[in-house]
């Protein structure tokens, strides 16, 4: 079982009971407006999509590491963060990062503080090799969390992805373990 610890805050496997707060963040408008193509649209969706998860936990060779993010002090669900292995090599896993949390905690440093931590678990304990994410131009706020844990940005797809209603610009960053060792 994953369990990680910051300054303020506890990151975490899903247990069974977390279930409920799993489905409500999924299912959250503005926390998914961003990740339409994965947010859940029914309690079945999530209770579905939360055994999944729970299952893979239990694999040798896991691929989702997405991790439920809360506050020390109150127990708060903030949001989600972690990874998926796209493809594991002689060198280390690739892998795809991602994180959503709940608007009120937007802007107060909580992803920036979790993505280094889950990071340096990635290269020190689960041999993660490459680590790719990316966001929507528009999304300022989720790339300037890459930019401040020093992800490097690789480039930026003009009319990319239908969003919304019209083509949006997407940017992708990513991180080495080289380049993460060099920084720390």
């Amino acid at each position: 079982m994953i369990y990680l610890e910051t300054e303020r805050l506890i990151i975490r496997d899903y247990t069974k009971n977390d279930a409920e707060e799993y489905s409500r963040l999924m299912a959250d408008e503005q926390v998914m407006y961003y990740l339409q193509d994965i947010r859940h649209h029914s309690r079945q969706e999530s209770e579905e999509d939360f055994k999944e998860i729970l299952l893979d936990m239990q694999k040798e060779d896991r691929h989702r590491y997405f991790l439920h993010m809360q506050k020390k002090d109150t127990k708060e669900q903030i949001g989600s963060i972690g990874y998926t292995v796209t493809d594991i090599t002689p060198v280390g896993k690739m892998v795809h990062l991602g994180y959503f949390t709940y608007p009120k905690f937007w802007g107060c440093g909580y992803v920036t503080e979790a993505l280094k931590k889950v990071m340096e678990f990635a290269f020190l304990t689960d041999g993660v090799y490459r680590i790719t994410t990316g966001c929507l131009k528009e999304n300022r706020g989720s790339e300037r969390v890459m930019q401040k844990c020093g992800l490097i940005k690789e480039a930026e797809h003009v009319d990319y992805e239908w969003h919304d209603g019209k083509m949006k610009t997407r940017m992708e960053y990513r991180m080495l373990k080289r380049d993460w060792e060099s920084m720390a």
